[in-house]
C-alpha cells in the first residue's frame, strides 16, 4: 500500500490555511499511524492561532461522534488499531479465518468489525486456527473488511472445559461422575464411565464435551488429568492451567541459567563502598532495588540532596535472542500467588545471580539524582556498576528504628544510611505534593496461609512512610530513565496511562452531580481534580463510595513505545525500569540504556526496536493476564476457607451494583459475594446505573454502592471461587420519590417486568 503523502509537502512554500473537517476526517483515515494532533498540525503546516482552531475543531469532531479519542490519537469510531489482539471465531465459505478484536466498545464503535486472516501456508506468520487468540497487525483496504497478518498466537483455545471430578452417589445408567466447572458461569456436566479415563475423584481435570445432554446437562469426555485438588497449591494450579500460565522452564533454558557465572568488572564502576541498603517486604526472595542517599554539599543547592537508586544488572545475563531472553519475553512477568510465586527467570537469576543479596557483590545499574531543596530533580547520570548491599532490612525493621522502636538489625544503620534517607523522602515528598499525582485510599489485603495451603486469616498490612519512600525513589528512577532514553532519541517501551475516558467522565459527573460535587471539564482534568473530591468526602459516610467509583472510572495502565504520559502519576514521562528480575519490559529498558549510553555488552538489538510495539501489547495482555490469575485464585482461597461457614452472618460492604443484584465485599476477609436482585426482598428493585443504586417500588427502600451492610452466607463454590449472601440489612430510605408513585409498562402476560436475572452468583 502506497504511503499517503503529507498535505503539507504538496504546499511547501505556500501560506498554511485550516484544513475542512472532511479534509482532517480523510487524513486521519489514511494515516492511522500519526492522527494525534500534533501530527495532524504537522501534516497541514498549521502553527499559532491555527493550532488553537485545528484542537477545536477536533473536538468538534469528537463531540459529534465523528473521531474517538485514543490516548493522544484520534481515529474514527469503529476503526481499528495497527496492531491489536484478535480472537479468530470461525472461517468463511472458501475456508479463510475470520476474527473479531478482544476489545471493542459496541455503543461508541458500533458493530464489531469481522476481520480476515492472512495465514498463507509460505508465509513466515504463525499459523493459527479457530479458537486462537492472536496478535495482529490490521490492513484497512479502501473496499471491504479489514484484514489482519497474524504477528504471534497468543493463546491457544482448544474448545475444553476446566472442573473437578466429583463422583455421582446414585450412578445413572454408566453415568458415573460429574465436572463441577471453574468458571462460575459454566453449568456441571456429567461424565460416563467409558469417558473417565484415569481420572480419580477430586482430579481436576481438562474434558471436552460429548453426545447430547442427559436430564438436562451436557455430557463430557475427559482428555486430561491436571493434578490432585487434595494436594498444597491446588488452588493456584486452576488459573495457572486457566489462562495458559508457564509453571516450568525448558531444558535449554535451565541449562543456560546454571551455566552463568558471576560478572566480572569490565566497563563498571566500582561502587562497593557506597552504603547502598536494600528494603523488602520480610518474605522477599529476590532483592532487585538498593537505594543510598545524602545531603548535596553544593554550596549552590543549599538543603539538597543526592539520590542514589541501584537495579539489578539483568542484561547482563539475559541476552537478546537467548533461550532466557524467549522464555522471560514469552510469561512477561512473574506472577504471584498467596501460595506460590511463578517466575519470569530461573531462580539461578532471579534469586542468586541477581538478586542483590547483603554483603554480596552484584553488577547493577544505578542512576544519581540530584534534587533541590523544593523537591524539583536538577540533573541525573545513569552508571553501570558493581555494588554491594550493605543490609537487607524489611520494611518494618526500617520503620521501627526511625520511629525509636527496638530494632536490632536496622538500629546500626540509623544515623548514616536511615535518617539521610528519610531526609531526602522529606524532600523528594514536596515535589511530589507539588506534582499532585493521583491519591486514591484503597487498603490491599494480604493473605496469610496456615501449613495446609489454605486461609489462615487475612490481613492488611500498614502502609508505612517506608513503602512511601521505596516507591517515591523507585518513580524517580524510571522517570530519569525515560527521560535519558527519549533525550538520545532511543526507541523504548513507556509505561502509559491515559486519562479517563468520556464516557467514564460522565457516569462519573453524574453520579457526582447527585452528591453536589462538581467535576471539571475533561479538558481541564488533572489528577489534581479528583484529589479535591476525594479530601471533600474524606472521613464521612461516602468515602469509601466515591474512592469506589472514582477508581472506576481511571483508565487501565499499559506498555507501548508511543508515549501519552502517565496520568494518574502527573508525569509527562514514565518508563518502567526498576524490577527488571520481574518485568520484561524493565528488561528492555535496561537494555536501551546499555546500548545508548555505550555502557558495554547486553544492549538492545536493532530487532528488539523494532519490534517494540509488538512487545508492548504482548507484555500488557501478561500484565493483565496475571493480574486476573491471581485475583481468581485469592477469590477461590477464599471461597474454600469459608465453606464451612454456610449459615454464618458478616459486616460488609456493597462494592458493585448491577441489575442482576448487588456484591458485597466482607470487612473481615475482603471476600467478595453476590446477592441476586431476585431474593433481595418482597419488593421489585430498580436499577439506577448514575446513582449506583437500586430502589424497592413499593417500599422505596435503597441499597447503595458503599452500603454497610449484614449478610448472611448461604451457599460456596470454592472451585469457581464463588459465594452467595443473603441480605440482613434494611436498606435505608431514598431521597426520591417512592418508584411506586411511577408507572412502567407490564409484561404481554401483565405481570410486573423484573430486571434482568444472572446466575445464582452474578456476573460483572
Amino acid at each position: 500500500m502506497a504511503k499517503s503523502v503529507r498535505p503539507a509537502d504538496k504546499n511547501k512554500g505556500k501560506p498554511s490555511h485550516l484544513p475542512s473537517k472532511e479534509t482532517v476526517l480523510k487524513f486521519l483515515e489514511e494515516n492511522r499511524d500519526m492522527s494525534g494532533k500534533r501530527e495532524v498540525a504537522r501534516a497541514f503546516g498549521l502553527k499559532g492561532q491555527q493550532k488553537i482552531a485545528l484542537k477545536s475543531m477536533l473536538r468538534e469532531l469528537e463531540g459529534d461522534g465523528l473521531i474517538k479519542k485514543r490516548g493522544k490519537r484520534f481515529a474514527k469510531p469503529g476503526s481499528l488499531p495497527n496492531v491489536t489482539v484478535l480472537d479468530i471465531t470461525a472461517r468463511d465459505r472458501e475456508g479463510g479465518l475470520l476474527a473479531r478484536p478482544v476489545e471493542w466498545d459496541e455503543e461508541t464503535d458500533g458493530k464489531i468489525p469481522v476481520v480476515s486472516i492472512v495465514n498463507h501456508p509460505r508465509s513466515k506468520s504463525p499459523t493459527a486456527g479457530v479458537g486462537d487468540r492472536i496478535l495482529a497487525r490490521i490492513n484497512m483496504p479502501p473496499k471491504g473488511s479489514p484484514r489482519g497478518k497474524v504477528m504471534k498466537v497468543l493463546d491457544r483455545q482448544r474448545g475444553t472445559t476446566l472442573g473437578v471430578l466429583r463422583m455421582d452417589a446414585k450412578p445413572d445408567n454408566g453415568f458415573v461422575a460429574r465436572i463441577e466447572p471453574t468458571n462460575r458461569k459454566q453449568g456441571e456436566l456429567m461424565v460416563h464411565e467409558k469417558n473417565l479415563g484415569s481420572a480419580k475423584p477430586g482430579d481436576l481435570v481438562e474434558v471436552s464435551t460429548v453426545g447430547n445432554k442427559v436430564h438436562g446437562l451436557q455430557q463430557a469426555k475427559v482428555e486430561k488429568v491436571i493434578g490432585d485438588m487434595n494436594t498444597e497449591k491446588a488452588i493456584s494450579l486452576i488459573a495457572l492451567h486457566e489462562h495458559n500460565i508457564p509453571t516450568t522452564f525448558p531444558e535449554e533454558v535451565i541449562q543456560q541459567a546454571e551455566q552463568a557465572g558471576e560478572a566480572d568488572m569490565k566497563a563498571r564502576e566500582d561502587w562497593r563502598n557506597m552504603s547502598l541498603i536494600t528494603i523488602d517486604p520480610a518474605d522477599a526472595k529476590d532483592h532487585d532495588d538498593a537505594i543510598y542517599a545524602y545531603p548535596d554539599d553544593e554550596p549552590t543547592n543549599e538543603g539538597g540532596v543526592i539520590a542514589v537508586v541501584a537495579i539489578a544488572d539483568v542484561s547482563w545475563y539475559v541476552r537478546p535472542t537467548s533461550a532466557m531472553d524467549k522464555e522471560a519475553q514469552l510469561r512477561g512477568n512473574s506472577v504471584y500467588f498467596p501460595d506460590r510465586v511463578v517466575p519470569m527467570l530461573p531462580e539461578r537469576i532471579s534469586t542468586d545471580l541477581c538478586s542483590l543479596k547483603e554483603k554480596v557483590d552484584r553488577p547493577a545499574l544505578a542512576v544519581r539524582m540530584t534534587f533541590a531543596a523544593d523537591g524539583r530533580k536538577l540533573r541525573h547520570t545513569f552508571h553501570r556498576i558493581m555494588m554491594n548491599s550493605h543490609v537487607r532490612l524489611a520494611y518494618t525493621e526500617a520503620q521501627d528504628a526511625i520511629d525509636g522502636k527496638d530494632a536490632p538489625r536496622a538500629e546500626p544503620w540509623l544515623e548514616n544510611v536511615l535518617k539521610p534517607l528519610w531526609a531526602a523522602y522529606e524532600v523528594l515528598k514536596r515535589g511530589r505534593d507539588f506534582r499532585q499525582p493521583l491519591e486514591l485510599d484503597m487498603p490491599e489485603r494480604k493473605i496469610l496461609l496456615n501449613e495446609n495451603g489454605g486461609v489462615d486469616h487475612v490481613v492488611v498490612p500498614p502502609r508505612l512512610d517506608a513503602h512511601k519512600l521505596v516507591e517515591e525513589f523507585m518513580i524517580q528512577a524510571n522517570v530519569a530513565a525515560a527521560e535519558t532514553l527519549e533525550k538520545r532519541k532511543q526507541p523504548l517501551i513507556y509505561r502509559i496511562h491515559d486519562q479517563p475516558s468520556l464516557a467514564k467522565l460522565e457516569s462519573l459527573r453524574d453520579f457526582l452531580k447527585s452528591m453536589s460535587i462538581p467535576l471539571a471539564k475533561s479538558g481541564q482534568l488533572k489528577p489534581a481534580s479528583f484529589n479535591g473530591i476525594l479530601e471533600q468526602v474524606k472521613d464521612n459516610d461516602n468515602e469509601e463510595l466515591v474512592n469506589q467509583v472514582v477508581l472506576r472510572s481511571q483508565s487501565q495502565a499499559e506498555y507501548n513505545p508511543t508515549n501519552i504520559g502517565h496520568f494518574g502519576l502527573n508525569l509527562k514521562k514514565y518508563a518502567h525500569f526498576t524490577s527488571p528480575i520481574r518485568r520484561y519490559a524493565d528488561l528492555i529498558v535496561h537494555r536501551a540504556l546499555v546500548g545508548s549510553l555505550s555502557m558495554g555488552d547486553g544492549g538492545i538489538s536493532p530487532q528488539e526496536e523494532e519490534r517494540l510495539d509488538v512487545i508492548a501489547q504482548e507484555i500488557s495482555d501478561t500484565e493483565r493476564r496475571a493480574m486476573m490469575a491471581e485475583r481468581q485464585t485469592v477469590d477461590r482461597l477464599i471461597a474454600t476457607h469459608m465453606s464451612t461457614q454456610i449459615g454464618a452472618q458478616f459486616a460488609g460492604r456493597i462494592n458493585g451494583v448491577t441489575r442482576a443484584g448487588l456484591f458485597v465485599t466482607l470487612n473481615e476477609t475482603g471476600a467478595d459475594g453476590f446477592i441476586p436482585i431476585s431474593l433481595l426482598g418482597d419488593d421489585y428493585f430498580v436499577f439506577d446505573e448514575t446513582n449506583r443504586s437500586v430502589t424497592g417500588e413499593r417500599t422505596n427502600l435503597m441499597y447503595q454502592m458503599g452500603d454497610l451492610v449484614d449478610v448472611k452466607l448461604v451457599e460456596a463454590a470454592p472451585v469457581a471461587g464463588a459465594l452467595r449472601f443473603e441480605m440482613l440489612s434494611e436498606g435505608r430510605e431514598s431521597k426520591g420519590l417512592p418508584r411506586s408513585k411511577r408507572s412502567r409498562p407490564a409484561s404481554p402476560s401483565g405481570r410486573p417486568r423484573r430486571t434482568k436475572r444472572s446466575n445464582k452468583f452474578g456476573k460483572r
